[in-house]
């Protein structure tokens, strides 16, 4: 912050020495340095103040933390909590390029409301972990770029029990397909990073326009 020191500077008389002015002036003086010295501080404390751009991105961080208790509100909380967890373990894959680093690969899967496919094959067991899903979903933006969407599970379907879903997120929301597209395994769609209208665990998003 600059000031105009002529602007506060107070009109002393140099040659008037008598008492009561020279009272005047000592008191003026004093004045001038407490009003210099606050000014000095005031600008010293704005420009210490952390810029707008790092509070943004604070509250934006916040802001996307709380999403999945924002959109779906109707589950138990400790499926939310779970739901967190999905996403929080799959943040970095908001960049593909770390999903591809970390063995995620295009298996040629498109589908309508829902988007690509790319699946870590090793993954795929018997085991349901809900910070390691086998196969992300994305969709491109308008410019290209692919944008995370969802997170899918698949295991393979039990021969002596083929009908009876895994576990998976607790409560009894989620929604395990069977056998889908003959590949022998169950899937389950969480929609952690993309609003869906129609349930977090659905697995179409009418949100969704694959292009």
């Amino acid at each position: 912050m600059k000031k105009s020191f002529a602007a506060i500077r107070p009109n002393i008389n140099t040659a008037d020495n008598k008492p009561g002015h020279l009272l005047r002036r000592q008191v003026t003086a004093v004045h001038f340095i407490v009003l210099f010295a606050i000014l000095f501080t005031g600008c010293k404390k704005y420009e210490t103040q952390p810029n707008n751009g790092s509070q943004m991105a604070s509250v934006s961080k916040l802001s996307a933390d709380m999403e999945v208790l924002t959109y779906y509100r109707g589950l138990g909380k400790e499926t939310l909590q779970e739901l967190q967890q999905a996403r929080a373990a799959t943040a970095r894959y908001q960049n593909i390029s770390n999903a591809f680093a970390d063995g995620y690969a295009d298996i040629n899967l498109v589908m309508p409301n829902m988007g690509y496919h790319f699946m870590k094959s090793k993954l795929v067991d018997s085991v349901f972990n809900v910070r390691k899903p086998e196969l992300l979903v994305y969709n491109k933006n308008e410019n290209g770029n692919f944008e995370l969407g969802a997170v899918e599970y698949a295991i393979p379907i039990n021969p002596q029990s083929p009908h009876v879903a895994p576990e998976g997120f607790t409560g009894d929301a989620d929604v395990w397909d069977f056998n889908t597209l003959n590949t022998g395994l169950w899937t389950l769609h969480a929609w952690v990073w993309k609003n869906n209208p129609d349930g977090v665990f659905n697995p179409t998003n009418p949100l969704v326009t694959v292009r």
